[in-house]
């Protein structure tokens, strides 16, 4: 039986080295003062089947393949905020086997309850280019302001954000990692959007060292540019980088026609003044990766069946200088 480290076969490999040559042109180098940070909600990124294609009957469709893919579009950031990891690990294992000592990860228990779908969030990332440093966090809204004003959070989130902090030389930052529940309309999503737009406020206005350079980031669930969930989401000022505008999110979208494009996932962080903390780093550049016409090339593969085996989404990702 082949394992994640095996060589691959041709056809994987050829993907794989078009998979690399694309990345290589699309994302940016990392270098020693570049900070690359990733979101990528990876669909089920659960249980593995150890073949290199897995055939018609296997269950799970995920296999070395669409694993060997994930992790080379993975590995090209230094931090990368992971949701939809499920109760079993053999996927996040197996990665984290292939990338050896230098790469770890961080991550919550399962989330229990209908709309928490036992899913995990976590951040994998590069030790040789950033180190924890210190700080990890499941946010939690104050009771008393459950169930006040209007479209107010009347219980704790479905899936409660994580938040972790970094290092990368004498910088540090804090990612916010979230995945709000879709609900049964889009105006189900209102008060969550608004709750983490809250709290970010709150917490960008403290004055402890630990709140510089704070981003937030995951599946938004967000519909469109400028309609309710948009406004909830930015009500205190969380900002998403002009370049982010007209990226496709998922394999669904029409790469044609941006306006037609879903906003689920975003990264985001507050640059005007007004009490505060912006960022102590400069944006670069900000960019999704579409990988459709570079894996499983030699299968006729539906959206929906490639959704299985890599994801319903595509990364989205952030370069700072620091």
């Amino acid at each position: 039986m082949p394992t994640i480290t095996s060589t691959p076969p041709q056809s994987v490999q050829g993907d794989l080295d078009a998979l690399s040559d694309a990345l290589d042109a699309q994302i940016p180098a990392q270098i020693d003062d570049n900070l690359l940070i990733a979101t990528w909600n990876i669909r089920s990124f659960g249980s593995l089947t150890r073949k290199w294609t897995a055939a018609a009957g296997d269950s799970p469709k995920r296999d070395l393949r669409g694993l060997r893919a994930i992790i080379e579009i993975i590995s090209r950031f230094d931090v990368v905020a992971v949701q939809e990891v499920t109760g079993d690990l053999r996927s996040l294992r197996d990665m984290m086997k292939f990338f050896g000592p230098a790469w770890s990860f961080l991550m919550t228990d399962i989330t229990l309850g209908d709309d928490g779908h036992s899913e995990r969030m976590a951040f994998v990332f590069n030790r040789d280019r950033v180190q924890p440093s210190g700080l990890a966090a499941e946010l939690v809204v104050p009771p008393e302001q459950l169930g006040i004003g209007e479209d107010a959070l009347q219980q704790q989130f479905a899936r409660t954000p994580y938040a972790v902090s970094f290092r990368a030389g004498e910088t540090t930052f804090i990612l916010v990692a979230l995945h709000v529940t879709y609900g049964d309309a889009p105006e189900d999503r209102v008060p969550e959007l608004k709750a983490i737009a809250k709290w970010m406020n709150d917490w960008a206005r403290r004055s402890t060292k630990w709140h510089h350079n704070l981003l937030v980031l995951g599946d938004f669930n967000i519909d469109r540019s400028g309609d309710p969930l948009w406004e909830a989401f930015s009500s205190t000022g969380l900002t998403v980088p002009d370049a982010l505008n007209d990226v496709p999110r998922s394999i669904y979208d029409d790469p044609g026609d941006p306006s037609d494009n879903a906003f689920y996932d975003q990264i985001a962080w507050f640059t005007t003044g007004s009490g505060k903390r912006r960022l102590d780093i400069d944006f670069v550049s900000a960019g999704g990766f579409d990988f459709r016409d570079l894996v499983y090339r030699n299968q006729s593969l539906t959206n929906s069946s490639l959704s299985f085996r890599m994801s319903d989404h595509f990364p989205l990702w952030v370069e700072f200088h620091r």
